[in-house]
Formats: C-alpha cells, structure tokens, sequence
C-alpha cells in the first residue's frame, strides 16, 4: 500500500515545470576517454557479459544432456527462462551503478539511440560484451566437453518449422519488449517522482528477459541479445550456429531503436517538444 501524500495542485505544476531532463550525451566525449570510471564500466560489461553467458549456456547444456535420457529431466524450458532472466536481474542490479548495466549490445543501441550515451562509449561496451560473451562461453566449453558439441554448445538457431521472417519478427518483438522495460524502468522523469524506482529497475528487466524467453524459446532459442548469440556460435564454431546469425543482430537492433523511438518520440513526447522547439525559435 502506498503512503498517502497530498500535495497541491500548484505544488505539483511547479514541480512538473522546474523537472529537466538530463542533458543528451554528446557524440565523442573526449573527456572521458581520460577518466579511470570509464574503462571500470568497461571492464564491468565485459565480467558481466561473461558470467551471464557463463551461468546461461551452461544451464542450457545440462538441461539437454538431461533431457536427453528422460523428457522429463532437467529444468525444462521455464528453468532456462528463469536462469536467463535471473542472471539478468543480478548484474544489473551489480553493475547499474557502475555502467549503466547493458550486459547486451541491442540494449547499448538503443541507449545511443536516445543519446543516453556517446558513440565511442556504445562502441567499446559492445566490443567488451562480445569478448566477454566469448570468454563465458568458452569457459562452458571446458567445463561441458563432454556434451557441449553433442548438444550445440547453446547457440541461437532458427526452429525446424519456422521461417526466417517469423525468427526475425520474434527476435524483434521480443528485443522490443526488452528495451521497453529497460527505458521505463531507468525513466529519469519517474526516477525523481519516485525515490523507489531506480532501485527495482532490474526486477522488471529481469523478468522481461524471462518472459520473451518463455515465449521464444521455441522458435529462435532466444537471441535478443546479439553477443550472447554471437559469443556461442564462436565457440561452437559449426556452420549450423552461422547460418542464421544476422538474424540475431538485425533482428534486436531493430527491435531496439523501435523501442527507443517509441519511448522518447512517443511516450516522452520529444517529437512534440522538438517540433515547438522549432517553431519558437522560427
């Protein structure tokens, strides 16, 4: 239950008024290039990409190996859902302070998109995701040798009975749902109204990544997020994990700058506030 807080009508108009949005960031922000708290957030999307694909694939092999024997055996596909959303909601709520949280290149994107951060920043947290989703992989690899190629190391391929344009809307819609959540949840206009908010931000962004899981696992295995796709299919290294990968890029960038698009231009109103912007100083 909510406490109850009366606040007066003009209160509330004065408040609404003195709020501003945070300024955009720039495109190249040199400044930060000679700052220590940059190359940190680097190394911290670099750790937590790791440990996500460490903890993720790693559940998706065993879940094979021991469904294999028995149907029934293993976590199932809603123990899968659960370690990928769960893994989600612990490293951001480990990393927000410090990177920002992304732990997946779509997210990064959109982020950009809606200037949140500067293009070089973008650039290296999404190199730093890859190599981190490489060396988590990798790392399943060595511990799973018996059953990593036996079971496709846990790459993202499209489903036998579906087709390309449907992997690709799925991967869309369901990076969409993600990034939705991602900017509602880190809304700085509700972070300031609401003291609570940002500290619940990764409960929401965790159960978005469990629910798109749930409902895709069936078609693509679930990408939305480019570097977990693209460090398994590295480390897997069969043509089968290859043939389909851009599927799992285009797809959740595209996905992600809808959702940008939509929360800023839309939900925000920026297209509103820039058209009156323009037309005041015509």
């Amino acid at each position: 239950m909510g406490k109850d807080i009366e606040v007066g009508g003009s209160e509330c108009a004065t408040a609404t008024r003195d709020y501003q949005d945070p300024p955009l960031a720039p495109l190249i922000d040199p400044e930060e290039l000679g700052q220590w708290s940059f190359y940190r957030a680097i190394i911290a999307e670099f750790i937590a990409t790791l440990l996500f694909l460490y903890v993720t694939v790693l559940t998706v092999i065993g879940y094979k190996s021991q469904s294999a024997a028995d149907e029934c055996g293993g976590v199932g596909i809603l123990g899968i859902a659960w370690a990928f959303g769960g893994m989600i909601f612990v490293l951001v709520y480990c990393t927000a302070g410090i990177s920002g949280g992304h732990i997946n290149p779509a997210v990064t994107f959109g982020l950009f998109l809606a200037r949140k951060v500067s293009l070089v920043r973008a650039v290296l947290y999404m190199v730093a995701q890859c190599l981190g989703a490489i060396c988590g992989c990798g790392l399943v690899k060595a511990f799973q040798k018996a059953y990593y190629v036996k079971y496709g190391g846990g790459a993202n391929e499209l489903a036998e009975g579906y087709s390309t344009g449907t992997g690709l809307a799925a991967e869309i819609i369901g990076t969409f749902v993600l990034v939705y959540t991602v900017f509602s949840a880190t809304d700085p206009k509700r972070n300031a109204r609401d003291s609570h908010v940002p500290v619940l931000a990764p409960l929401p962004i965790g159960f978005a990544v469990f629910m798109v899981h749930l409902a895709t696992i069936p078609i693509t295995g679930t990408g939305i997020n480019p570097a977990r796709s693209f460090g398994a299919a590295v480390i897997f290294g069969k043509e089968k994990a290859w043939d389909d990968q851009w599927i799992f890029w285009v797809g959740p960038f595209i996905g992600a700058a809808i959702a940008a698009i939509y929360h800023q231009y839309i939900l925000r109103a920026g297209a509103v506030k820039a058209l009156g912007s323009f037309k005041s100083s015509a």
